[in-house]
């Protein structure tokens, strides 16, 4: 039990449950949450002009202030005497000014503070760099506390100051004895201004309100939320300020799953049909495979069978590694509501992918005589009509599309399953408007795919609403594809290396970071390395051009000419990162790898070795960076996608699938989802447990949680929006 042996009460002041009002240990001061909503410049030394520095980083109120946690502790310091100083050991003195003057340093434009301080021990000369100003403030010889350490630089030894204190500023130690706090600050407001105003603040941390009912912070033997916020503050031990700290990190979380489980308890609320056991099609599907689907497979294909027969909303996310078969699963799922005499729909988040899904679809949903439509914002206005004809009659019993499907004027007979295929990059609103508008009185089953391998923390946030199945082996027969790092003195090595599998009878890809030329960059650009190819290395060979601003006929023509053979060389954007399926390309080029993500380039290197010819992934350096990074080292190492997601994830930190921490609405503000995976398995389970045993938290305890949960994550949708 992590907070066993500390000095906090447990389910003291401010705590939830109804065992009588939430009071101080003394019983004399009544909680009142509305003293935290007073404004941060109500407190003693907070002016108007500071208080604008406050906002600036998102403190308003006395609240935001107590809530504003340090991120760090300076490691705490002896109290000395002068005499007993060791130089390089950080202390703690308390002295008296006896001198000060201001010098220049010879060859930087730096000012230097020089102090001759004493107690009766004895005396020593102190230093503050870039703090001239303190002169003014020393010329009355005032008494200080200055925590800092003796160091010798280019002459005599010196106390060189971290911090200080006037002792008449009544601070008491605040910035140089024990743990110091540390806080996120901002070049128009210090550290410690902002440590200063706490603890002006501190105090009335017990109107702090805890939605934490008190035996859940009991059974994990944490603090009252009060006890926690002052320890994370002002800690008297480094393990106080940890256990202080995840207690409030299980807080947030625990706020948060029960804001993303509540909104699935709303999905969950409205009917869905209830489709039938396994029929005739779905069988037949599976018997023409060319192949047995991997034990992955079966396994999400009774799971997506359990959530059909329910009769709630199936709402499931398939998450599985390029190439582990996540679109036989998903033909697998629209042929069940086919057969049980329903619609199914497949959503793609760009044109591409969806005309690749109706190439894939059409032949086999033909065979069975099943009638499939394709509906997209570039088809002409009469295609257009009469696919939403068919949709609204019945007539069509699939149809592919973009978010084309989700516009006024499309409505389905009887849509039984909807399956979005790279789902993260649908906002939590266009998926929603899937759900709801393309049911009658019922709502559709909803299969959600991603090639993106997400880590667990992730998964339990960005898609806690949704029930997770993953596809974890690839097919028999598919070849890991060999990466290999390209330094720019072997680079034509490496065109020779792709010339030789072209006239072997291979295909290849060359991937560009940018479309056209700018002002920088000019040779990452598609359209200026087509151009360059076509007349330099790969001159022999054909060459198609595939980017975004493609007309769209032009991009299907291009796709084709590929497929077929008729091009050997496709040289694209990251409009290729999902959806093409070429098995005859067994190489790929990534020009300019450092400007793509890990997460892109697992997806583009995802479009070679799909047959069973060996692959190979080269990625070219930029000549002013030879050295490759530690993330292409990584990505070179392995192919292993769910590996690269958590590395992605600690490398370049959560604040990447965020946002911008200070920009609004959501972020989470304690818990770091590097390092508190435990911490948010744990609040899941809590969350679950209490939805179970009160499913709409109506009781006493339960009330004040789901209260908090609303005020801080009701919205979940925009945080998963802007996630």
């Amino acid at each position: 039990m992590e907070g066993g042996g500390l000095r906090f009460p447990l389910g003291s002041a401010g705590t939830s449950d109804a065992d009588g009002p939430a009071l101080p240990p003394t019983g004399k001061r009544v909680v009142d949450p509305r003293l935290l909503e007073a404004p941060v410049d109500s407190l003693p030394g907070v002016g108007r002009i500071l208080a604008g520095r406050f906002a600036s980083i998102g403190i308003s109120t006395v609240g935001d202030l107590l809530l504003h946690l340090p991120f760090r502790h300076e490691p705490p310091s002896r109290l000395c005497p002068v005499a007993a100083l060791h130089e390089g050991e950080t202390a703690t003195v308390r002295v008296r000014v006896r001198s000060c003057s201001v010098r220049s340093a010879r060859r930087r434009n730096l000012k230097i503070l020089e102090a001759v301080v004493s107690d009766d021990s004895g005396a020593i000369v102190a230093v503050w760099y870039n703090q001239a100003y303190l002169e003014e403030a020393f010329s009355s010889r005032p008494e200080l506390l200055i925590r800092g350490a003796l160091a010798r630089r280019a002459g005599p030894v010196r106390f060189v100051v971290q911090s200080h204190e006037i002792l008449s500023d009544h601070e008491g130690g605040l910035h140089t004895l024990g743990l110091v706090p540390v806080y996120p600050a901002t070049g128009d407001i210090s550290v410690r201004v902002i440590r200063g105003a706490v603890a002006r603040a501190k105090d009335l941390a017990v109107h702090l309100v805890d939605p934490v009912p008190s035996r859940i912070l009991a059974a994990r033997r944490y603090p009252a939320k009060r006890d926690a916020v002052l320890a994370c503050h002002f800690p008297a031990t480094e393990r106080e300020a940890r256990v202080a700290r995840n207690r409030l990190a299980f807080e947030e979380l625990l706020l948060l799953q029960i804001a993303l489980l509540k909104r699935r308890q709303r999905e969950q609320q409205h009917p869905a049909c209830a489709i039938g056991p396994p029929g005739g099609l779905s069988r037949r599907f599976l018997e023409a495979l060319p192949f047995l689907p991997t034990s992955a497979q079966r396994k999400v294909m009774a799971e997506v069978d359990g959530d059909l027969t329910a009769g709630r909303p199936m709402l499931r996310l398939l998450q599985g590694d390029v190439g582990s078969g996540k679109t036989m699963v998903a033909v697998y799922a629209l042929l069940r509501a086919v057969e049980s005499g329903g619609q199914a729909a497949l959503m793609a988040p760009t044109e591409v992918l969806a005309d690749q899904h109706a190439l894939r679809l059409a032949e086999s949903l033909e065979e069975m005589g099943i009638r499939m439509g394709l509906l997209k914002s570039s088809l002409p206005a009469s295609v257009r009509r009469d696919v939403t004809a068919g949709l609204a009659s019945g007539e069509l019993s699939v149809v592919v599309g973009t978010h084309a499907l989700i516009q006024d004027g499309v409505d389905f007979r009887d849509l039984r399953v909807a399956v979005i295929d790279e789902q993260h990059r649908f906002g939590v609103r266009q998926r929603d408007a899937l759900r709801a508008s393309m049911g009658s009185h019922t709502r559709p089953h909803v299969l959600h795919m991603t090639a993106t391998p997400i880590p667990r923390t992730l998964s339990l946030t960005l898609y806690g609403d949704l029930d997770i199945s993953t596809l974890d082996e690839l097919p028999p027969g598919r070849t890991p594809v060999r990466t290999r790092l390209v330094q720019p003195d072997r680079q034509p090595r490496a065109w020779q290396f792709i010339r030789d599998r072209l006239t072997a009878g291979e295909q290849a890809y060359v991937v560009c970071p940018l479309i056209e030329e700018g002002d920088s960059a000019q040779e990452f650009a598609a359209t200026s390395v087509y151009a360059k190819l076509r007349h330099g290395e790969l001159e022999e060979y054909r060459l198609g051009l595939l980017h975004g601003a493609l007309p769209s006929a032009e991009k299907q023509t291009a796709m084709m000419d590929f497929a077929e053979g008729r091009t050997q060389v496709m040289v694209a954007t990251t409009v290729i990162e999902v959806g093409i399926d070429v098995p005859n390309a067994t190489v790929m080029a990534i020009l300019g790898a450092r400007r793509f993500g890990l997460s892109q380039l697992h997806q583009l290197r995802g479009r070679v070795g799909r047959g069973e010819r060996s692959s190979y992934c080269l990625l070219f350096l930029d000549e002013a960076e030879e050295d490759p990074d530690e993330r292409l080292t990584l990505f070179a190492s392995t192919t292993d996608g769910f590996k690269l997601a958590e590395a992605d994830l600690r490398l370049r930190g959560e604040g990447h699938m965020f946002g911008d921490k200070q920009s609004g609405y959501g972020d989470l503000r304690v818990a770091r989802l590097l390092y508190d995976q435990t911490l948010l398995v744990e609040a899941r389970k809590e969350a679950a447990a209490l939805l179970v045993s009160d499913p709409r938290l109506e009781g006493a305890t339960e009330a004040l949680l789901a209260a908090a949960s609303s005020e801080r994550f009701g919205m979940v949708e925009h945080w998963l929006d802007k996630a």
